[in-house]
């Protein structure tokens, strides 16, 4: 009989069945720990597979992180569909040229003197069409010279005029032209070198990379006092929204911290993430509203009411439910979306049946999630057992279901931290253009302005004609409440 087969086991004595039992025993005990790696190391697997997956439809991952392929699935919109169609909708003013009443120039085009079918001379002409071309003018500087009189008393006394406030140098560039360069560094988030020579290229002034930098650091000086009153408002704010994110400054990890309304702007930033740079800036610490957020754990510290941002939401229920084919995952999303477009109808938080309803839903589908994602149980090693990132997901979901369903209870909260989400990326659009921060202060400066621009942006307000203002000492005032 060969060393591979099977012994005939009814002809194996007592003994012998033993012995076979204490040879193979050790065998059994390797394959039931080769099962077990075999199944953590396919989890692993999945896992690595689910991260190369993830794009910013489905992530957290910033939409700049995607690349050129095209997405593999379209995502998820908080649009109905037909709500919105394509194009500008009702009540919206638009930005399409229109003709003026009195041109800056007219130039007129005669018909010939003769008729060129008869050539009998032609009559008076009237004007039977206009049409207009909005254009620019030559842009160029303009040089304005301050002269200094003087006059002799008969009693000798010399009297002289005296120079207009901030007229100081004997050659120095007006508050029009400071306004460009701080205008085009913190809003369009132009790199200093390249504004300097901007200015050259439009104006014929151009400026050194020095010149760019005392703008903005004197327009700091005149927006801190407006700023600081931007960051008490909203401290007493009903609804606020938060987010940070990470920025270079001289080649080390700070954070940019962001605290927004439908109205307001505020941007700090801070060498640590969390509860000490909320106490340093002074912002978050005393916020007793509702604060918007994504879920991370310092905010929850603070003492205000929370709202979780659902887009973050959504974007983790696609990833289950399209590539991990969780079908509750979906089922959440439509709830969700259902939820939000029913308050938005409303233009109100849902009537208490309606609640009951929804609430009723998301229970038995976190139910049926949890029975398919039960928690890892404790390993014995020190820490938490580490859980899929379902399980966390639907813990989350279960743990903090007022913060979820806040935009569905409390007037004025929204369904997702969108506003922070925005004014965020424009940190990071400039750290992508710029390279980062070369110093604290810089970075510094980069807050202040934009906090300021950035408010009136929301307001309304021409950012061009408000920074002049600040140069000449009356910075426009945002509205705070």
């Amino acid at each position: 009989m060969s060393r591979d087969e099977l012994p005939d086991l009814e002809r194996l004595s007592l003994a012998e069945k033993d012995d076979l039992i204490r040879a193979l025993w050790p065998l059994h005990v390797v394959v039931g720990h080769l099962r077990a790696e075999v199944e953590e190391l396919q989890a692993k697997v999945r896992e690595l597979e689910g991260k190369r997956s993830q794009d910013s439809h489905n992530s957290s991952k910033p939409p700049s992180s995607d690349g050129l392929a095209k997405p593999p699935a379209k995502p998820h919109s908080l649009r109905k569909s037909g709500q919105h169609p394509n194009g500008g909708q009702p009540g919206h003013t638009g930005q399409t040229l229109k003709q003026v009443d009195h041109p800056d120039r007219v130039l007129v085009h005669r018909p010939p003197a003769h008729c060129p079918a008869c050539q009998c001379p032609l009559g008076k002409a009237a004007v039977v069409e206009t049409r207009q071309v909005f254009d620019l003018p030559p842009l160029r500087f303009e040089v304005t010279e301050h002269q200094v009189l003087a006059a002799t008393c008969a009693c000798g006394q010399v009297c002289r005029g005296e120079f207009p406030e901030g007229v100081s140098s004997p050659v120095q560039y007006g508050p029009a032209a400071w306004a460009a360069v701080v205008h085009l560094t913190h809003h369009p988030m132009m790199p200093v070198q390249r504004t300097a020579q901007l200015m050259g290229d439009f104006f014929e002034l151009p400026m050194a990379e020095a010149t760019v930098l005392a703008a903005a650091k004197e327009a700091v000086v005149r927006l801190s006092p407006t700023v600081g009153a931007i960051g008490e408002a909203l401290q007493v704010a009903e609804v606020a929204h938060a987010d940070e994110a990470g920025l270079r400054i001289a080649g080390s990890l700070h954070w940019m911290h962001v605290m927004a309304t439908t109205l307001l702007t505020w941007v700090a930033c801070h060498a640590k993430r969390g509860r000490q740079a909320f106490d340093d800036l002074g912002i978050l610490a005393g916020f007793l509203g509702t604060l918007i957020h994504e879920g991370w754990k310092p905010y929850r510290d603070l003492l205000c009411k929370h709202g979780l941002c659902n887009a973050h939401h959504l974007r983790e229920l696609t990833y289950l439910f399209e590539d991990l084919g969780q079908a509750w995952a979906g089922r959440m999303i439509d709830l969700l979306l259902s939820a939000c477009h029913e308050v938005g109808e409303a233009g109100a938080p849902l009537s208490e049946s309606r609640r009951l309803f929804f609430l009723s839903r998301y229970a038995e589908i976190l139910t049926e999630g949890e029975a398919l994602h039960p928690r890892a149980p404790p390993t014995g090693k020190r820490g938490r057992s580490r859980q899929s990132k379902a399980t966390n997901l639907l813990w989350r979901l279960r743990a903090y279901t007022d913060d979820v369903w806040r935009f569905a209870t409390d007037r004025g909260v929204p369904f997702t931290n969108n506003l922070a989400e925005q004014a965020v990326r424009m940190s990071k659009v400039k750290q992508k253009v710029s390279g980062g921060f070369r110093t604290r202060k810089g970075a510094d400066t980069f807050c202040i302005i934009h906090s300021y621009l950035a408010t009136l942006h929301k307001q309304g307000a021409n950012l061009f004609h408000a920074l002049p203002l600040t140069f000449q000492g009356q910075p426009p005032q945002p509205r705070l409440a």
